[in-house]
């Protein structure tokens, strides 16, 4: 997504997407969702480095541009920017 001359992607963090396009018109916390904290790679799991699972927040973060651009909704899964959509014009 471009915001100015400057462009957004996925795998972005909260802070780069603010500081490039700014503060969100709205921000609605849309649930959780659990990960597992460190990555198993292997078959079967032999160790325990703490919890297996953590909860993280799911943000949605809405963008008016004005009545002649399309709304911007990104979703973040933690700090990490995970969808980009679009919506009808603003207003």
């Amino acid at each position: 997504m471009r915001c100015g001359s400057r462009i957004v992607s996925v795998g972005d963090g909260k802070d780069k997407v603010r500081s490039i396009c700014g503060e969100p018109t709205a921000v609605t916390f849309a649930g959780s969702v659990g990960r597992r904290a460190f990555p198993n790679y292997e078959p079967y799991d032999y160790g325990y480095f703490g919890p297996a699972w953590v909860e993280l927040p799911v943000e949605i973060w809405t963008y008016n541009f004005g009545s002649t651009k399309l709304l911007r909704k990104m979703r973040f899964i933690g700090d990490e920017l995970v969808e980009i959509r679009t919506q009808g014009y603003g207003y």
